[in-house]
């Protein structure tokens, strides 16, 4: 049986996430989406479309999709779900996981990296956030919480930008690009997002990403150069960005923040393990997201890197192409994390 892609739905209260979930459990799309409900949140959908008072937890829609309402372990309702699907009982084609709005999507992401059972039946396809632009500045500035969901984001969709001012969406972009460089962001009529922007969107298996597009890392170099070197300014006098300009109130110097590590000499295997197995003791529960592709010593393919807090993993990738430039060019992305020590001591992995 191939992989079942799993999508994480983050985002604070408030954000649209339920009327994108209403929508995706209740359109004509063809999909097959079994939504998992982790926690009982404020803002359930079960009071629109569920019983509340079931005791079945799984529940098919008249579109073909399922509704799973968590009341216990997550990897309970993942195994659930895969073995049903197996036995031929349930047929979905995906699925979706709502976190409540306060949630730290970590731990979620990390159910599919720990354990075995649920890695081997899906593949975590992405983590989503909605951001409220309404609302997110003061969210942002006053919840650690809202900060370490977009940090963990793959896509960042901003709901609500038509009550704000072009200028307020504008800042609010550019603070969350300071915060998390990698996640495109997109304004999104509140709930209405096209299914094919929400699904498959390989955020996690970065590997994939490579091989239908060989271009991602260029592309990439070329956005962020144009972004005025977003990740490697500390808020400092070169950001010529309004909102940075003292005076207009707008300063925000975020814990969330990310840099990047580049090199195009080789790492040696065993140095750079030693040394991100030490990090990651000390700051992984301050790492949200770190990923990259890696040329190492010993093997003519490029290496796919990445971890959540203290799991990490990595992939062997295509192999360098002739007359490819191999680098290394790593994204890190956390909670006052010392950058220094994280540059310096992977320079020191360097053959």
């Amino acid at each position: 049986m191939s992989l079942i892609p799993a999508t994480i739905l983050t985002g604070f209260l408030g954000s649209g996430k339920t009327t994108l979930l209403k929508r995706v459990l209740s359109e004509a799309h063809g999909q097959k989406i079994a939504v998992i409900e982790n926690e009982f949140g404020e803002e359930n959908i079960d009071n629109d479309i569920l019983v509340s008072d079931t005791k079945e937890q799984i529940i098919q829609m008249s579109n073909g999709c399922i509704c799973c309402t968590i009341r216990e372990d997550l990897r309970e309702a993942l195994q659930l779900l895969a073995a049903k699907k197996r036995q031929g009982l349930l047929d979905f084609d995906r699925v979706v996981i709502e976190t409540t709005g306060l949630a730290d999507p970590g731990p979620v992401a990390q159910t599919f990296f720990m354990d075995d059972e649920i890695a081997e039946s899906y593949l975590l396809d992405s983590v989503l956030t909605l951001v409220d632009a309404k609302h997110a500045q003061a969210q942002l500035s006053e919840r650690q919480q809202a900060r370490r969901q977009v940090g963990f984001a793959d896509q960042i969709f901003i709901s609500k930008a038509d009550l704000v001012s072009i200028e307020e969406v504008d800042a609010l972009k550019h603070r969350l690009q300071h915060m998390n460089p990698r996640a495109p962001q997109k304004a999104v009529q509140f709930g209405e997002v096209p299914i094919n922007e929400v699904f498959d969107l390989r955020g996690f298996n970065l590997n994939a990403k490579l091989d239908i597009d060989p271009d991602f890392l260029k592309e990439e170099e070329a956005h962020e150069h144009h972004a005025h070197e977003h990740h490697d300014h500390d808020h400092g006098g070169h950001c010529d960005h309004p909102s940075h300009q003292h005076g207009g109130g707008h300063h925000h110097d975020d814990d969330v923040k990310s840099f990047v590590f580049r090199s195009q000499r080789a790492f040696d295997p065993a140095k750079l393990e030693d040394f991100l197995g030490a990090v990651v003791n000390i700051y992984g529960p301050r790492m949200l997201r770190y990923k990259g592709v890696l040329h190492m010593k010993g093997t003519e393919r490029k290496v796919i890197f990445q971890g959540v807090h203290q799991l990490m993993g990595s992939d062997l990738g295509p192999v360098w192409a002739e007359g490819e430039t191999r680098a290394s060019k790593m994204v890190f992305i956390g909670i006052d994390l010392p950058r220094d020590i994280f540059l310096q001591g992977m320079e020191q992995c360097l053959v």
